[in-house]
């Protein structure tokens, strides 16, 4: 039963022997504990009895020192400390035992049903009813039969865990709070701290409840969205093909051009769409499982049980529940598709004004990872650039947009007219523009462009929280924008050495720059920096598949119909 060093204590005392005897059913305890017993219980004249099995003995029992037992205690006590022993034995696997049979029948043990903690015993149910009744043993606290008694008592002062301590947070004896580790620390009986935390853990499984109804409400409307989106491409689609099939031999090339535009268009916002289904569906995945787990907690009868359970799953305070965000419906309005038709409709009045369109000179460079700043990550197609999910210094809060945080492209230009589109979508903070770049590429660009758009080599457009800047030079001019910028434009004419800024998608102009500059310039992007996770939105680069070269097709045609 237990360990040796169990068996060398007295079971009442709970100490190690002194002066131990032993009595005639063969347990043992300090002469001075079973004198004081059957001085408590009994007349001095008996009948005695053996507090551990309750057998009855003869009234004119003498009672001898085991000197036997008495060495090995001693050879014991001069052993290592019981702390290092305790502290090794840790680190040891514990095997339940499968069947636990009661410690006070002595002929042939029967299957114990209950453990008493102040006896450091199992009982069958006979025991267990004996024990209950007599005066001396009716305090004593029975517990659910269990092979692991360490586990339900202190292991400091091996006294029960009747109390919970509410600042830190675990089960606690009374010494423990009396003159242990947790003196002067607030503490609740056990089933007072069970009551406060199954209390909390139902508030919380109504909030998760309440979270997950939002979280399908955000779903349904992703899905309504999607079909939405799916909806008006097809109808902006038919109702374009149709205006195009009356001026068909002219502008073949550019109705292509423009159901690629629709087509990028609807697999941006689609795949967006598809995205925030996943996180709100990854959302109710996380609070079903929170819920159950909660669940589970909550049909726990035994308050100890209860108690390490929802201390190791960190359920003890109220949870930090994110809000589902409402789904802003306005991502998802096609308004390049109305610019799109809105063009198409120009056309039949001057054709000619509107050729080329800015769309028939659409690239989409690449990402050079040679440039970007070890605090940004580029994704495998060289087309995403985001801050890196890490801790993000109070120094670096301070700066909104710095050069240093940036990725240039891969290929610069000199000449001709060049124009891409970056998706910034929701972001709070984001820099994009063009740059000479430094003389050479591998070099940091913290050391070649400290400042960038506010040096004389860089011009670039600064969003900051709704707010937009024309930055170049020392100069910072506040833009007046309407509708929220979704989607940049930049429209490169070196020809006329113009730097256009553009909202993608309703092909608005934002602010120009007079460029006079004949060295090489490179787009440069900066998404700023994270905090909190309020800006890890990547910057994107917005691409047709097989674009359509308006150079190439328009060949030897000079006029226009």
């Amino acid at each position: 039963m237990g360990t040796v060093e169990e068996t060398l204590k007295c079971p009442v005392c709970q100490d190690f022997f002194t002066h131990p005897v032993t009595l005639p059913c063969g347990h043992d305890f300090c002469h001075t504990c079973i004198q004081a017993v059957w001085d408590t219980d009994m007349s001095n004249d008996g009948p005695f009895f053996c507090p551990e099995c309750q057998i009855f003995l003869p009234s004119n029992l003498t009672l001898e020192i085991n000197t036997s037992l008495q060495t090995k205690v001693t050879d014991f006590t001069n052993r290592p400390s019981t702390s290092e022993l305790q502290t090794t034995s840790l680190t040891m696997e514990i095997k339940p035992c499968s069947t636990i049979h009661c410690d006070h029948c002595i002929v042939t043990p029967s299957v114990a049903i209950k453990t008493c903690l102040t006896c450091d015993a199992s009982l069958c149910q006979a025991h267990a009813l004996l024990h209950q009744q007599r005066s001396a043993l009716r305090e004593h606290t029975l517990v659910e039969v269990t092979g692991d008694l360490l586990s339900l008592k202190c292991r400091e002062h091996r006294d029960e865990l009747k109390l919970f301590c509410m600042e830190e947070r675990v089960p606690v004896c009374c010494l423990c709070v009396l003159v242990g580790m947790h003196k002067n620390h607030q503490a609740a009986q056990l089933h007072e701290a069970c009551t406060d935390f199954k209390s909390l853990l139902e508030t919380t499984m109504n909030r998760l409840l309440q979270r997950r109804g939002e979280a399908e409400h955000a779903i349904q409307d992703l899905e309504s969205l999607y079909t939405q989106t799916v909806k008006s491409a097809a109808d902006y689609k038919e109702r374009i093909s149709d205006k195009y099939s009356r001026i068909r031999v002219v502008l073949d090339g550019d109705e292509r051009l423009m159901m690629q535009i629709i087509d990028a268009e609807e697999t941006c916002m689609t795949e967006w769409l598809e995205t925030q289904r996943g996180i709100m569906e990854a959302r109710i995945k996380e609070i079903d499982s929170l819920r159950a787990s909660s669940k589970s907690l909550l049909k726990e009868t035994n308050y100890l049980r209860f108690l390490q359970q929802i201390t190791a799953q960190n359920l003890c305070d109220p949870l930090d529940l994110a809000p589902i965000q409402e789904i802003d419906r306005d991502l998802c309005d096609p308004e390049k598709l109305r610019t799109i038709e809105r063009l198409v409709d120009d056309l039949t009045v001057a054709l000619s004004q509107h050729f080329p369109r800015m769309w028939s000179y659409l690239s989409s460079p690449a990402l050079d990872s040679k440039t970007a700043h070890p605090k940004l990550e580029i994704s495998q197609d060289s087309k995403q650039v985001y801050w890196r999910q890490q801790p993000v210094s109070e120094a670096l809060s301070t700066q909104p947009y710095d050069s240093q945080y940036s990725v240039l492209g891969q290929e610069s230009f000199t000449t001709g007219q060049h124009y891409w589109e970056v998706i910034v979508q929701e972001k709070p903070y984001w820099l994009i523009g063009v740059t000479t770049g430094p003389v050479d590429k591998k070099d940091s660009l913290s050391q070649k462009l400290p400042g960038l758009g506010v040096n004389k080599t860089s011009w670039c457009i600064y969003h900051g929280d709704g707010q937009y800047l024309a930055c170049h030079d020392t100069q910072e001019k506040q833009l007046s924008v309407g509708m929220r910028v979704r989607k940049l434009g930049i429209l490169a004419n070196l020809q006329k050495g113009e730097l256009s800024f553009y909202n993608a998608d309703t092909m608005t102009l934002l602010h120009s720059f007079c460029v006079q500059c004949k060295e090489p310039l490179y787009p440069i992007f900066n998404p700023c920096i994270d905090v909190n996770g309020l800006n890890r939105q990547p910057l994107i680069l917005f691409c047709i598949k097989d674009p359509w070269d308006w150079h190439l097709n328009t060949e030897g045609d000079k006029e226009l119909p």
